[in-house]
């Protein structure tokens, strides 16, 4: 396993370099060092939208990796995943979205967006309220239109982009949403 410094950025391992950005001098340094980091790896497959969910962090790891999507995608992370990027609770949510997607396309070419929503959300029950996932059938229907929702507004935005959904079990199993 490498160590996480062991990369340099400009001459700086990542560590000493995001010390700088975090002492104040951020927006100049970063300037300097992100575009030729972008450049150095080409370009990703995909932006993968995610819950914060703790508990299934290594399980989206192990998923993508599974995949052989290793170090070939961009991570954003909302609560509720698909419902984090867009509802009416939390609105200031989605332009964080948009614009992680923005950057994502201009800066490293994606073609697709993938969404990871998972079971017992708290996201959803927060949002939503308990009674429209506290079934199975009912949690699959309520994350199954959040996600096809979401799906539709990103083609609606670009066209371009393939979008795929999932729902995320707690043991880390991927069931795909059409």
């Amino acid at each position: 396993m490498k160590d996480c410094c062991s990369h340099r950025i400009n001459g700086l391992s990542r560590r000493e370099a995001f010390g700088l950005i975090a002492l104040g001098g951020g927006v100049s340094l970063l300037s300097t060092f992100a575009p030729s980091v972008a450049r150095a790896r080409g370009h990703t497959d995909m932006l993968l939208l995610t819950c914060m969910d703790y508990r299934l962090v290594d399980d989206t790891v192990t998923y993508m990796d599974g995949r052989g999507l290793r170090d070939k995608y961009d991570h954003v992370i909302l609560a509720g995943a698909s419902l984090g990027a867009l509802n009416d609770k939390f609105p200031s949510w989605a332009p964080t979205f948009w614009s992680h997607l923005e950057v994502a396309i201009t800066l490293h070419a994606i073609h697709k967006v993938m969404v990871i929503d998972h079971r017992d959300c708290g996201a959803y029950k927060v949002i939503l309220g308990p009674e429209s996932v506290d079934t199975p059938e009912k949690e699959l229907a309520t994350h199954t239109k959040e996600l096809q929702t979401l799906r539709a507004e990103i083609k609606r935005r670009h066209e371009h982009l393939e979008v795929e959904l999932g729902l995320m079990s707690l043991d880390g199993r991927v069931q795909d949403i059409a």
